[in-house]
């Protein structure tokens, strides 16, 4: 196969529009190109939907697809302190574009204003255009920039490498990688919004260079350090270079630039993260969100995975040491989204009147009427989701009986958010407060139980299907009130499930039939968690060794599709199977399928 099969990788060149249109919103650094490099993870499907790679191109590297992966991404930046020390670079090794490191508002920055702050282990490698949708492309790990925190508290640049101050060694970890391959994969198969890692790059030392990919990669955090700074011109190219891409995507309607296409950004912005804050307290997605808007992407999706986690419990008062702070909660992070959109009314201001107000003065804005209304409409629609019905009869629940609804969340609710009597622990990254109950369990196995029981099972029977692995003995005890919280569970979901079945005009045994199949794929047993992707993480980097690289690739796979949470429709039109794997990828498969298993309640 010859290098021709790979032209389009040449296109991701350094070009980016906000190059060329944000003055002052980037530092721009030359590149050389690394040689000792080695591709550990590609994925085939995200390259195939950027037309990196013919939609009919086997899943497997071959030499000539390694080295122009290789050939693109494997690079390091030539920084401040490569220059002041005069580092010598091959002539055959200096690339001929430039790359940039984004400026944005950051928190571990002193001066919280942006001045400083952006991209401080990253690049942005460009654009690919491809089938009317165009795909920002950046990687983490290639050498450390001026914008990086350790250059703003120390007043000194570092040398890529260094580990003589916390963020400033600019690298990347192998481990860092795959992990985020991983779960954003899995967050992207479940309808989560998120960046994608199109490779992963091993070098020695365990680091790596981490690529990632998505349709717009910035984050609200581009806009708030020019409106903190009161840079209204910079602030209204930043916009424009957001609204543009979201028209060209198809994510927008057109809206001609002016006070439309600005009223028309905050309202998006408000539905956007709502629908993000309602999405990560419903599956337990701890993100980080804060007021800099630095841990999400501007059109609500997750990036920078470094402080992402999936719970497998509503492990609501876990909390992440950062060294100088703690992170905010999961239940917190409906606020911090909701003062994002709060920031998102003062832009609009701001580009329509040409002066910037106050925040104070947006706290009843209307944008963030339309944030709430979303919000709790979302939360709606994925509780009912969990229920195991289908999605047109989910709509109907939502749309028509919101009285046993409102019943059932409450119940759900008294369930999800219930204490472990240990109180509050130590966990290596931080604090946390266990939940008790496992509403996915609950939700799994109750509509077979209540089908073969032909009716409410019994309050213990019930409570022993949800105690989780974080129960304590005092937990395990089933009080009075609990019992009577049971039985109000069973009324409230068969009350919801009586109403499906009346709307599909069949039995209500027919429909828990259906039902326990889709909820045994909704609620999986062996659903993926941060301890999961841990471990997995772990094990994956050890068969490095073990395992030729195709097999490897079919091994993550295979465990990203186990991973897929979509029960099919009775009209689904999806591949079929594959062919059973080999052996030994298989017995890999399994092991990792049993430890997520294990390990479904963590954090």
């Amino acid at each position: 196969m010859s290098k021709a099969r790979y032209p389009r990788f040449r296109r991701i060149d350094g070009t980016h529009p906000w190059k060329r249109k944000v003055a002052g919103g980037f530092v721009d650094y030359t590149a050389r190109r690394r040689r000792d490099g080695q591709v550990a993870f590609f994925n085939f499907a995200l390259a195939k939907e950027m037309g990196l790679i013919p939609r009919s191109h086997p899943e497997r590297l071959n030499p000539e697809l390694s080295r122009a992966v290789l050939r693109t991404f494997g690079l390091q930046i030539l920084n401040e302190w490569d220059y002041l020390h005069r580092t010598h670079v091959d002539p055959r090794d200096r690339l001929p574009h430039t790359y940039m490191a984004t400026r944005y508002l950051q928190l571990q920055h002193p001066s919280r204003r942006g001045t400083t702050s952006g991209d401080g282990r990253s690049v942005w490698n460009g654009t690919i255009a491809h089938q009317g949708v165009i795909w920002d492309v950046s990687s983490c790990g290639v050498g450390v920039t001026r914008l990086c925190p350790a250059t703003a508290i120390e007043g000194r640049f570092f040398r890529s490498g260094s580990r003589t101050a916390s963020y400033g060694c600019g690298t990347a970890a192998l481990g860092e990688g795959i992990s985020a391959a991983l779960l954003s994969e899995t967050f992207h198969r479940n309808g989560i919004a998120t960046e994608r890692v199109l490779a992963v790059i091993a070098l020695p030392n365990g680091q790596a260079i981490n690529v990632r990919a998505g349709r717009n990669l910035l984050r609200p955090s581009h806009f708030f350090a020019p409106l903190k700074q009161g840079d209204l011109p910079r602030l209204r190219a930043a916009i424009d270079v957001f609204a543009e891409r979201q028209m060209q995507n198809g994510d927008w309607p057109r809206i001609p630039p002016g006070p439309a296409r600005d009223r028309y950004l905050a309202e998006a912005c408000a539905r956007a993260f709502a629908r993000a804050a309602a999405t990560f307290e419903s599956e337990y997605v701890f993100c980080w969100l804060d007021w800099d808007g630095d841990n999400v992407l501007a059109n609500g999706g997750i990036v920078d995975y470094g402080s992402v986690r999936q719970f497998g419990l509503y492990h609501r008062e876990y909390r992440f040491d950062d060294t100088d702070r703690w992170s905010t909660t999961i239940p917190e992070q409906r606020q911090k989204a909701r003062a994002i959109a709060q920031c998102f009314a003062q832009i609009r201001s701001a580009l329509i009147e040409g002066r910037k107000r106050p925040l104070a003065e947006f706290a009843h804005d209307p944008v963030l009427r339309i944030f709430d209304r979303e919000f709790a409409a979302h939360k709606a629609r994925l509780l009912v989701r969990k229920l195991g019905v289908r999605p047109e009869t989910a709509a109907f629940l939502v749309r028509a009986r919101r009285r046993e609804l409102e019943r059932f969340r409450r119940a759900f609710g008294y369930f999800e958010r219930a204490r472990s009597a240990r109180g509050p622990r130590k966990v290596p990254d931080g604090l946390t407060w266990n939940a008790v109950f496992s509403t996915r369990d609950l939700m799994r196995e109750l509509p077979e139980r209540v089908r073969t029981g032909g009716g409410p099972i019994p309050g213990r029977e019930f409570l022993g299907i949800g105690l989780s692995s974080y129960a304590a003995p005092a937990d395990r005890r089933p009080s009075r009130t609990r019992l009577r919280m049971a039985g109000r569970f069973q009324r409230a979901y068969l009350a919801l499930l009586r109403a499906a079945a009346a709307h599909e005009r069949r039995p209500l045994d027919e429909l828990l039939a259906e039902v326990a199949r889709r909820s045994a794929v909704i609620n999986r047993r062996d659903r993926i968690t941060g301890d999961g992707v841990d471990y997995a993480t772990d094990r994956l980097i050890r068969y490095r060794r073990r395992l030729s690289s195709g097999k490897l690739h079919r091994v993550i796979a295979a465990f990203l599709d186990h991973q897929d949470l979509n029960p099919p429709e009775p009209a689904d039109d999806r591949a079929p199977p594959a062919r059973p794997p080999a052996h030994d990828v298989r017995r890999v498969l399994d092991r990792l399928i049993e430890a997520v298993a294990e390990m479904r309640h963590g954090l």
